[in-house]
């Protein structure tokens, strides 16, 4: 049985389109399993194609699955039930740009069988959350990317959602609008929203999740907590540069490196390890040189991304 505290739960899920004249079978989506916890902003990452928005569309009832089950807020995909506290974004929305924002919130409200004062009185709640107060009664014709993500979060929030499904929120944005997009749901953490987004973005993923699940081809590679999988297999470099260095203190610097490159009178050394960063500075004291920056190298959300890709590891979850 899930826990309690899932909100989403995605057991062994499976997409097949038939492609072509011959119906050639593509897996888009193969036998994923995941979870999403109430509370947390959650990341499903992959490169284009890798099935993040057909998963997405299978969990929003969009399509069919082909096999397996997920549900979300305790009820089986496609239940109506499961859709009454949930604010979606999809990655290529339409929206009818001869509308005002106000007016395009209140036909959403409407949807969601919302009307009268307090309507508006959600519509003007929305627009200064995500800073679209100025833009009132501004159709969306006028609207740039930056501020039609905005105004299309504000739609998915407009029936108060347990659950905020965006789908690549950062997509094609400049870095102002995607700095105005992360902003937005940290506020929506902070007010206790669960949100889960895709992206390929990974630099972004690592600011805002604490957990995310990385896709390849339709097949989970990994998911836990950020901090957890990035340290998961990582190697933590050392970059020095230092001027004056003699030719034997060099010697004895190559010996440690796993990369040296000379620069004029200056020599840029890559240490493997942390380990090694005392006894290379021993041998610079040693040599009289001077040690002009000591960078330690942090492991990335891309760099695990590279490693799944060249290693082709198998799914692994980091429970914690």
């Amino acid at each position: 049985m899930p826990s309690s505290d899932v909100v989403v739960q995605i057991d062994q899920l499976s997409k097949v389109f038939r492609v072509g004249f011959w119906g050639k079978r593509v897996t888009a989506v193969d036998q994923l399993s995941l979870s999403v916890r109430q509370g947390e902003v959650f990341g499903f990452l992959g490169p284009n194609g890798a099935g993040k928005t057909t998963t997405i569309k299978m969990l929003m009832g969009l399509i069919y699955p082909t096999s397996g089950r997920a549900s979300i807020l305790g009820h089986p995909i496609g239940d109506p039930a499961s859709k009454a506290k949930l604010g979606f974004l999809p990655e290529s929305p339409y929206f009818y740009d001869y509308l005002t924002s106000h007016e395009f919130l209140n036909f959403y409200g409407h949807l969601f069988g919302l009307w009268g004062a307090s309507l508006d009185t959600r519509v003007d709640e929305l627009l200064e959350l995500v800073g679209m107060t100025h833009a009132r009664d501004l159709q969306l014709r006028k609207f740039s990317k930056g501020m039609l993500q905005r105004v299309g979060i504000a739609q998915a929030l407009i029936n108060d959602p347990e659950l905020v499904v965006l789908d690549e929120p950062m997509s094609g944005l400049d870095p102002v609008g995607r700095k105005e997009v992360r902003d937005l749901i940290f506020r929506l953490k902070e007010s206790g929203k669960t949100v889960m987004f895709s992206s390929h973005i990974l630099h972004d993923a690592e600011l805002l999740c604490d957990r995310v699940a990385m896709i390849m081809k339709g097949k989970l590679v990994a998911c836990g907590q950020v901090s957890d999988l990035i340290e998961r297999g990582a190697t933590h470099e050392v970059e020095m540069v230092v001027d004056r260095l003699s030719p034997e203190g060099l010697a004895q610097l190559r010996l440690l490196a796993s990369k040296v490159v000379l620069q004029g009178e200056r020599v840029m050394v890559v240490l493997a390890s942390q380990q090694s960063v005392d006894e290379a500075l021993d041998v610079i004291r040693a040599a009289k040189a001077k040690l002009v920056s000591l960078t330690p190298h942090k492991a990335s959300l891309e760099d695990l991304f590279i490693r799944e890709v060249r290693g082709g590891q198998p799914a692994a979850e980091v429970h914690v």
